[in-house]
């Protein structure tokens, strides 16, 4: 039976568990403080430490955040920073992630194969249904996005970064900052807002909230949504660990 390190890497955590093939953990995930400032080999030290404190596994997949094209990051939004998000960017961090390859790196340190992603699209693996067009969209530190077409998943769009009010970006506009600013209710209103603001851009067939936040939102908004967008549990982020290595890529 073929069994998988799952690693959620996020802005302000990093969590692991191991699974079999069926998507049973077979230990009790694990969770530690993401460190900054955080350059590449520490980062890799990390998710190796990481693994080292459960059991072995045949294969390794690694949800992180920012835009990666066939495991090379190619852009970061937290990583690069000095003292974790919101903090001041270190030019010399964004040049060390800058064309980054993870999934290589990551596979010498391991000794196994790895597969990296985008958080979101891990996360997607773990709920989609591959009926139709699937969104997934993840609320944590900032925006996660994935979307996903009959099963296949489609090439990533960070659109987290794009501007959506007052100079801010969906990364901000709704993330974990403006979450703690407003209060669970106004950032429960905000997130409807955005949702029905993207339903004309992508027209769903099914819309996932996942991510830690996305437990936070408001039943009130969340029904005003509709039938077609659901919260998913934050766990999908580890058991889409296993299906990730299934999926249809571009």
């Amino acid at each position: 039976m073929v069994t998988t390190l799952a690693i959620d890497c996020g802005g302000g955590g990093i969590k692991a568990s191991v699974l079999d093939e069926a998507g049973t953990m077979r230990a009790r995930p694990l969770r530690v403080p993401t460190p900054y400032p955080l350059p590449t080999a520490l980062f890799v030290k990390t998710l190796l430490d990481l693994g080292a404190r459960l059991p072995t596994a045949d294969r390794v997949t690694v949800g992180m955040p920012g835009m990666i094209r066939h495991g090379v990051v190619v852009a970061t939004p937290h990583y690069v920073t000095k003292s974790g998000p919101r903090t001041k960017v270190d030019p010399d961090l964004v040049a060390d992630w800058s064309g980054f390859d993870a999934q290589a790196g990551l596979a010498e340190a391991f000794g196994t194969p790895v597969l990296v992603l985008n958080d979101a699209e891990v996360h997607g693996a773990g709920v989609v249904a591959g009926a139709g067009l699937e969104l997934v969209i993840t609320l944590g530190t900032g925006l996660g996005c994935a979307l996903f077409d009959g099963g296949a998943l489609a090439p990533h769009l960070e659109f987290s970064q794009a501007p959506v009010r007052w100079g801010m970006s969906y990364d901000t506009y709704i993330g974990e900052h403006e979450r703690r600013r407003l209060g669970d209710a106004f950032w429960s209103r905000r997130v409807r807002t955005v949702v029905e603001g993207l339903r004309p851009v992508f027209l769903w067939d099914r819309l996932y909230l996942g991510g830690g936040n996305s437990r936070l939102i408001r039943p009130e908004q969340l029904a005003r949504m509709g039938d077609d967008v659901v919260v998913v549990p934050n766990t999908a982020g580890i058991l889409g660990g296993v299906r990730s290595w299934s999926l249809r890529r571009p």
